[in-house]
């Protein structure tokens, strides 16, 4: 049985790989630029990019099941088209390709910015409203590309979507914009913290979800994969923990926060850099504090784990690997 994964270079992708290959499963891995993080797996390898449908027809020839991964992930606009061209065009191509290659299974990772945090409820679940036109890029390509997805449903793919939320843990070679953000917590790179939090979840748990939507999950459902809520400060402390290092010692406050948000927009689109300070991003650390997976549980069987189990594993999987090592040396460099 061969399993297709695209951006199988990924944080996510690189340790669903991992997940699957130890399942005993037969992995062709979709890359379109660095293979780092799938170096001495034996996978198939295959370079295609989502952007080009012809390409992935071919990636996907004589797949038997698709995860789709694929994504640019952006809290700073569209990045000149690539957030739009990959997570709504994208999703399309790769889900028109796998209708055509007849897969038996496709699973699609949406995200839960796909939905509208800003709604009002208490709680989010699968029947919350998708975000709309005035919400930020980022959301709105999600939502479109799940639509997109939708659309191929309704032409017979045999798809579910699931929504991670904000994802961390043990495997992150990239790093992604949360391994970053507890690298920089272990090296002081972080002065203040931000107002608000998020609903944080483990890599290891999303791919547990994922796999269990390939099997058990009902075609053209959505399931939430969520794990824990937690202000920001309360996830530095669960850093300085294992690192030793004291958080931050001060709060940014909303006031503030607010009133430098549009000036990081205004210097990260002059510098096209992704600033940590952004419109975007405060506008997640404020939205709804309850993310439901009961749905997912119900369904799936889906778990999760506590948060400060995946930042200590996060940080001893950084450790191992040198990449912690390597922040230490940087942020001294800088310092000297």
């Amino acid at each position: 049985m061969t399993t297709v994964v695209t951006g199988a270079s990924g944080f996510i992708g690189s340790v669903l790989v991992r997940e699957l290959l130890s399942r005993g499963r037969s992995v062709r891995a979709v890359v379109h630029s660095s293979r780092r993080a799938l170096r001495g797996l034996e996978v198939e390898l295959v370079e295609a990019d989502v952007r080009d449908p012809v390409s992935l027809r071919a990636a996907f020839t004589g797949a038997e099941s698709v995860f789709h991964l694929a994504a640019v992930i952006s809290l700073a606009g569209d990045l000149g088209g690539r957030v739009t061209d990959t997570n709504i065009r994208g999703a399309e191509h790769a889900a028109r390709a796998a209708l055509e290659a007849g897969v038996e299974r496709y699973v699609h990772c949406s995200s839960i910015h796909a939905f509208d945090l800003t709604d009002g409820r208490s709680v989010i679940d699968e029947t919350t409203p998708r975000v709309g036109a005035t919400h930020p890029v980022y959301d709105r390509s999600k939502a479109l590309g799940e639509a997109r997805v939708r659309s191929a449903i309704a032409e017979g793919l045999p798809a579910v979507v699931v929504h991670p939320t904000a994802v961390l843990g043990p495997g992150d070679h990239g790093p992604s914009r949360t391994g970053r953000v507890l690298l920089d917590l272990a090296t002081r790179r972080i002065p203040a913290l931000l107002p608000g939090g998020f609903d944080w979840v483990d890599v290891r748990d999303v791919c547990a979800g994922a796999l269990a939507a390939e099997q058990h999950g009902r075609v053209g459902e959505s399931y939430l994969l969520s794990g824990e809520w937690h202000p920001a400060r309360e996830l530095a402390t669960f850093a300085a923990e294992v690192t030793g290092v004291a958080p931050p010692r001060y709060d940014v406050p909303m006031w503030l926060a607010r009133g430098l948000a549009p000036i990081a927009d205004g210097w990260g689109r002059l510098t096209h850099t992704e600033p940590r300070l952004s419109s975007e991003a405060l506008a997640a650390l404020r939205a709804a504090r309850t993310v439901s997976s009961a749905k997912a549980a119900r369904e799936l069987g889906y778990t999760a784990r506590s948060i400060r189990e995946s930042v200590h594993d996060a940080y001893r999987w950084f450790d191992a690997v040198g990449m912690l090592r390597t922040s230490r040396r940087r942020s001294d460099g800088a310092r000297a």
